[in-house]
């Protein structure tokens, strides 16, 4: 039985962005399926779902397609610049004043 995920349809949109991206890569490079795939370890079928931004493919296939094609530095910027983590962060720091030790 084949798992399902159910992505948001925002979260979905971004990961199609994502496998449209890496296939255009794959293209500029001149790279065809198959040597993607037999280099990134993985099959021909499993890079048609990285293209088509697949929810069910893992990340370290995603990964493994981004270093073939020279793009794992782009791996890192992920959630690099956390700003809204960096904001609620910030909001809990607050000093408490506390009581004089007696």
């Amino acid at each position: 039985m084949k798992e399902t995920i159910l992505l948001l349809p925002k979260a979905q949109k971004l990961l199609d962005t994502l496998g449209e991206n890496i296939r255009l890569s794959r293209l500029r490079r001149k790279l065809s399926v198959m040597q993607v795939a037999e280099r990134a370890g993985i099959s021909r079928a499993t890079l048609w779902q990285i293209e088509r931004g697949k929810p069910t493919v893992t990340m370290g296939a995603y990964f493994q397609v981004l270093f073939v094609l020279g793009l794992e530095a782009d791996f890192l910027k992920l959630a690099a610049d956390d700003e809204l983590g960096r904001k609620i962060q910030d909001a809990g720091l607050l000093i408490k004043d506390r009581a004089a030790k007696k």
